[in-house]
């Protein structure tokens, strides 16, 4: 299992070859490349010759020895608007042939969640299977699995999350089963999770390790979408590792908690993501110690 850092707030801060190579020098062996938000990644997805420096990327990683094992295409996945959203499908099309480029096993790509999930929930299941479905050949023509993502909606009027697309277990595998192809994948947020108030150790025994193939690792505090560093704030990280330890899970330990470094001078960024790497080290270590 490889501990992978994405390269998401670093790649608004520095050039992507400079936010590779300073996860790299702090000690990570895998990266997550972060083409949503508005970044410097997703200008190189977004420019002319994007190809070209795509693969000039990966030839630089290889020279640092660190590898892209997963990647997050654009989101949203749908705003309603049909013209928007064909741009939108192009989008991720070319994200992930970026992300295969770059030698990513896995491309993360959001269902779309364009309509207020409690009146349309079965409309989206189906928009979603269809969605999804849609990508499978060119899953299979770049050589990368598409990730699912259980995602969360906010009340504007409470000002707190509620349910969308795959926020339940049941839900989740709902979708999964419906897609029902190789190519496409589980992958759990266990911070958009605790958001919803899910039983994590419950949600994944559900999921198992035949549909959880991947994860994005955080932590906030129940409330907020803080994606920030386990340990931090209010999940339970010893229930996590037990629980991935006793599904035999075999996918990568991907990180999305940058946002602990939003605060944090740019000059102390490389030791910061030293340091959040020494965490994620130990949390692998605790899902290895503990396997049966």
């Amino acid at each position: 299992m490889l501990l992978c850092a994405p390269t998401g707030y670093l790649s608004k801060v520095f050039p992507v070859k400079e936010a590779v190579k300073i996860l790299a020098d702090a000690g990570y062996k895998a990266y997550d490349f972060s083409l949503c938000g508005k970044n410097n990644a997703r200008d190189l997805a977004d420019s002319e010759d994007w190809r070209e420096k795509a693969e000039d990327l990966k030839k630089y990683a290889d020279s640092l020895k660190v590898v892209c094992k997963q990647s997050h295409a654009y989101f949203p996945s749908s705003v309603g608007d049909e013209e928007t959203d064909k741009e939108i499908y192009k989008k991720i099309i070319r994200d992930m042939e970026i992300a295969s480029i770059l030698g990513a096993e896995i491309i993360v790509v959001h269902p779309k969640q364009h309509l207020k999930y409690a009146e349309h929930a079965e409309e989206l299941f189906q928009i979603n299977v269809e969605f999804y479905k849609s990508l499978i050949p060119y899953c299979k023509r770049f050589g990368i699995k598409v990730a699912m993502e259980n995602m969360f909606q906010r009340n504007k009027a409470s000002d707190s999350a509620v349910d969308s697309t795959c926020s339940r277990a049941w839900e989740f595998c709902k979708y999964m089963d419906a897609v029902d192809s190789e190519w496409i994948v589980g992958l759990l947020d266990v911070g958009h999770a605790a958001l919803m108030d899910a039983d994590l150790v419950d949600f994944i025994q559900k999921l198992g390790n035949r549909r959880l193939k991947a994860l994005h690792i955080h932590d906030n505090d129940g409330k907020r979408d803080q994606h920030t560093l386990p340990f931090t704030k209010s999940l339970d990280f010893a229930a996590l590792t037990k629980v991935l330890a006793d599904i035999d899970y075999q996918g990568n330990f991907t990180y999305e908690a940058d946002g602990f470094m939003l605060k944090f001078p740019k000059e102390l960024l490389p030791t910061v993501a030293t340091f959040m790497r020494q965490v994620g080290d130990y949390l692998v270590r605790e899902i290895e110690n503990k396997r049966n």
